[in-house]
């Protein structure tokens, strides 16, 4: 019910408020008085209307005369059935709509809404005029749950003319509605191929607004509903019909047919269809199953040529094509946002990667990297990147990557080291469902994968030779064959490889195959050790402190003088990774806003003591050792110094568990404990 506040009752003009078939109420406007009209009881005019917001619009006064001003309503205000996008002036005679609820702007006292049609800029506009409470129910004289043609076959032999008529006519209207691409298409569509067919001469196809009917919200009522479409043969205003009727059909989930019944006294105390002179009326469900899509409304105001049985019909028959097609377009709408996260949320892993791809440092060694992978990247070449263990091979491949033309491609990588023969070709070149024992399924490799993109081996001189030849095969533009598989695969990749090995001494040794080392060695790169940039350690340090406290919500964290020279001091053996580690262990040991110096922990391989665990031979004497003797004797005195704690001579010798296995079965070196 509309209440009024207290206010001032001087002035000259009067808003008149009318909610459906509730008495009038007249507020007096002042100059110097904001208006404001909403649901909320702060308000000085409260309506009750449902499509009303909290505070949806206010009248005011300035010196050129009153304004309307809409309040950013989640359902909008119109003035004479034009939305108010801006403040609008007043004028003697104006209607203000909020949903169903009219407001008369006016300076006659006893002005009245009744009757009363609003001013509007089109004559065909939608008249929402209040309805004459003695008018009745047109009667309802006939319903229906599914149209007869439902289940009938065009090409049945007992199928009437009149009845094939109607489904030729349904065919073609389901072949637009398959082309449509909008709730509106599929609206204009429906009332193309009823109004003036079945009889009616005005139309409307009512359904959610889009963004609710994607959540599925269940419709009770017209209020739910907005015209999506509308028609009329000769120019007349759509009524809204009435709230008795919908509900009926909301309710039984049937279509009816009614007439004109101001004859009929016995059902003259229900309510009316607001002043409609039209003498039938069908509404039709828009259901598939029981989900209700809409309605449908026509209205045959032509006393010779009413609505009947068969346009109720015709109209089910329509009505379900409507809800099939409504369903499938809300589907593809599902589905292109789903897409569209989808793209969005790739885009910003991209830029993720991107972001993690860029080199951080200032010294010469990395100005002159930046400037070879600026040379190298726009090329499609393959590219050999080395490197000791820890220094940022990988940065490098992916800052190729995103400065190359196959940036929108993807980016896939790929550790030759981590995986035996037999998994490494699976993963590789994928495998087929049943082509060994764990494949329940077929699997993409990293090839298929990288597809228009760019492919990175690291740890590429791991390879066994029988993966190395199927390898090079395929860098030199063959096809390949999933395991177990028979069919040939072409794919379109830039390999980007990276080894930490002496790949010329595991060619003379036989262990890397020469042709795919050439194949390698078109363009290489060679990352410096952390130790032969030292000036960028303190970038470095700021860069990753600052990532870390930005991942775990905390401000800006810096280093004491003490902490930085402890960081610039050091040799750092595991390079760039074991920088990083030490920072991010800081930042987590750090309480407050400052890293300490105790709270940088350093690798006990910058500790003198343990020189004792090398060869105790004066430094000539290597000369007459080979690197695999040195390398054997390193491992060996490692793993004496950690008591045969495998995992932890791993991380100190600064390689993978996996990689520290296979060089001690190398080496003949049989160690039981983990």
């Amino acid at each position: 019910m509309v209440t009024q506040k207290p206010i001032n009752t001087e002035g000259s003009f009067f808003l008149v408020v009318s909610e459906g078939v509730a008495s009038e109420q007249r507020f007096p406007l002042h100059p110097d008085q904001i208006t404001d009209i909403g649901r909320a009881g702060t308000n000085r005019v409260v309506l009750r209307d449902d499509i009303c917001s909290r505070n949806h619009c206010e009248i005011f006064h300035i010196s050129t005369g009153w304004m309307l001003r809409d309040r950013s309503s989640r359902n909008g205000t119109y003035l004479n059935e034009t939305r108010v996008d801006r403040d609008r002036p007043l004028v003697d005679g104006d209607i203000i709509r909020i949903g169903e609820t009219l407001m008369l702007f006016t300076t006659d006292e006893s002005a009245s809404l009744k009757r009363r049609a609003p001013r509007t800029d089109s004559d065909t506009a939608t008249d929402l005029r209040i309805p004459d409470e003695s008018a009745a129910l047109p009667e309802i004289i006939h319903r229906q749950k599914h149209s007869s043609l439902r289940d009938r076959d065009a090409n049945s032999r007992t199928i009437d003319k009149s009845s094939s008529a109607k489904l030729s006519r349904l065919y073609q209207i389901a072949i637009k509605m398959g082309d449509a691409t909008s709730s509106q298409e599929l609206a204009d569509i429906v009332l193309d191929g009823l109004v003036g067919i079945t009889g009616a001469d005005i139309g409307a196809v009512l359904t959610q607004p889009s963004s609710v009917s994607r959540r599925r919200k269940k419709v009770n009522s017209t209020s739910d509903l907005i015209v999506t479409s509308y028609r009329s043969l000769e120019g007349q205003p759509y009524h809204k019909v009435s709230t008795t009727l919908t509900r009926d059909v909301l309710k039984s989930g049937e279509a009816i047919l009614a007439r004109d019944i101001s004859i009929r006294a016995d059902l003259s105390s229900r309510d009316s269809l607001e002043d409609m002179q039209a003498q039938s009326l069908v509404i039709a469900p828009v259901l598939d199953g029981s989900e209700l899509f809409g309605l449908i409304h026509l209205y045959s105001t032509n006393p010779e040529n009413p609505l009947d049985a068969n346009g109720l019909d015709y109209t089910l028959a329509v009505a379900d094509q409507l809800a099939i097609a409504l369903k499938s377009l809300l589907r593809q709408q599902d589905l292109q946002d789903g897409l569209q996260k989808a793209t969005s949320e790739n885009k910003q892993l991209r830029e993720q990667l991107a972001i993690e791809s860029e080199l951080v440092g200032s010294s010469e060694a990395m100005d002159h990297l930046r400037e070879t992978i600026g040379l190298v990247a726009p090329t499609d070449t393959a590219v050999l990147i080395r490197g000791e263990s820890g220094s940022g091979k990988e940065l490098v491949a992916r800052a190729i990557h995103f400065n190359s033309k196959r940036k929108e491609g993807p980016f896939v990588c790929m550790n030759c080291a981590a995986l035996s023969e037999s998994l490494l070709e699976s993963e590789l070149f994928g495998h087929e469902r049943g082509a060994f024992t764990g494949a329940t399924g077929l699997k993409h490799g990293k090839f298929e994968q990288g597809h228009q993109g760019t492919l990175f081996l690291d740890e590429v001189g791991e390879m066994s030779p029988a993966i190395q030849a199927k390898f090079l095969r395929v860098l030199e533009g063959h096809s390949f064959e999933r395991v177990g598989g028979s069919v040939p695969i072409n794919v379109n990749v830039r390999l980007v490889a990276a080894t930490n090995r002496d790949l010329e001494r595991a060619v003379r040794e036989n262990l890397f195959r020469k042709d795919l080392y050439f194949r390698l060695q078109v363009l290489e790169i060679t990352v410096p050790a952390l130790r032969e940039r030292m000036e960028d350690v303190p970038i470095l340090a700021e860069f990753f402190a600052q990532r870390f406290a930005n991942k775990s919500g905390r401000r800006a964290i810096s280093f004491t003088d003490t902490a930085m020279k402890k960081l610039t001091r050091y040799e750092w053996p595991g390079n760039v990774r074991e920088l990083q580690n030490t920072v991010e262990r800081a930042v987590v040991l750090c309480i407050g806003d400052t890293i300490q110096g105790e709270q940088i922990l350093l690798s006990r391989l910058d500790e003198p003591e343990l020189n004792e665990i090398l060869p105790q031979k004066p430094p000539q004497s290597y000369a007459e050792l080979s690197i695999e003797e040195i390398e054997r004797d390193h491992i060996l005195r490692t793993l004496e110094s950690t008591e045969g704690n495998k995992s932890k001579a791993a991380q100190i010798l600064g390689i993978e568990r996996s990689t520290l296995d296979r060089k001690l079965k190398k080496y003949g070196l049989k160690i039981t404990r983990d």
